[in-house]
């Protein structure tokens, strides 16, 4: 007499190898964005102690890693180890073992301004080159110009349009470059807009921002601090 075939993933009492093979293939499939392990029993349909013990002899067989979400750091987050954790899970180059890298954005600060001291005017590609140069840290051209716009909605530096005259000559017309804010003076370079002189001018995320939004001048910290100013 032949056996019936048992359902993919649906007996509690089938072999621990074949949950394994259920739980592995599913995390797989998740790729470098993981997968929660509460959508793991939901989707895998084992039994929530036969999807545990999946997980704990996967781990220890190193097939599969717990990884951190910074949307949700309570969560237990899994991932194959041949994939490394998307920008979505770790938050990026920003964060460290699920953490603000605060001291990482800090140093950048204070290093941006005093190539800026240095130079007088430059772009973030020049920032860039002249700290590559120099070996004197390790970072993304990406990276600078995110902490450029940071300093700017802080009020350390000013964004200005090259004139591609006098100081600006090596810079091309028309080019974003950066200043410290009590040098943008006279009448060499040209804000860029007519906005420029508030956040609102050089804020990324201007497209979004409404009177009763997520995004809002009511919520706005840079817009608060430019009206006490």
């Amino acid at each position: 007499m032949k056996r019936g075939r048992k359902p993919d993933g649906a007996s509690p009492s089938q072999p621990l190898a074949d949950a394994e093979s259920v739980v592995l293939n599913l995390i797989k499939s998740k790729q470098n964005l993981g997968i929660w392990l509460a959508d793991i029993k939901r989707e895998s349909k084992l039994q929530p102690a036969v999807v545990d013990k999946s997980l704990a002899s996967l781990v220890k067989k190193s097939l599969i890693k717990q990884v951190k979400n910074i949307q949700n750091k309570a969560r237990k987050h899994y991932m194959a180890v041949e994939f490394e954790p998307s920008e979505e899970l770790t938050g990026g180059a920003w964060y460290n073992e699920g953490n603000l890298d605060k001291e990482l954005i800090n140093i950048l600060k204070e290093t941006c301004l005093k190539v800026i001291n240095k130079l007088q005017v430059t772009t973030a590609q020049g920032i860039f080159d002249f700290l590559k140069d120099k070996k004197a840290i390790n970072c993304t051209i990406g990276q600078i110009s995110e902490i450029l716009r940071s300093m700017v909605l802080d009020n350390a530096i000013i964004e200005v349009k090259s004139t591609g005259l006098g100081e600006y000559h090596s810079i091309p017309v028309g080019a974003v470059c950066y200043r410290i804010a009590s040098a943008a003076t006279g009448t060499g370079p040209k804000t860029v807009g007519a906005m420029a002189s508030i956040p609102c001018g050089v804020c990324p995320r201007i497209s979004e921002c409404t009177p009763d939004g997520l995004i809002s001048p009511k919520t706005c910290i840079y817009f608060t601090k430019w009206l006490e100013f």
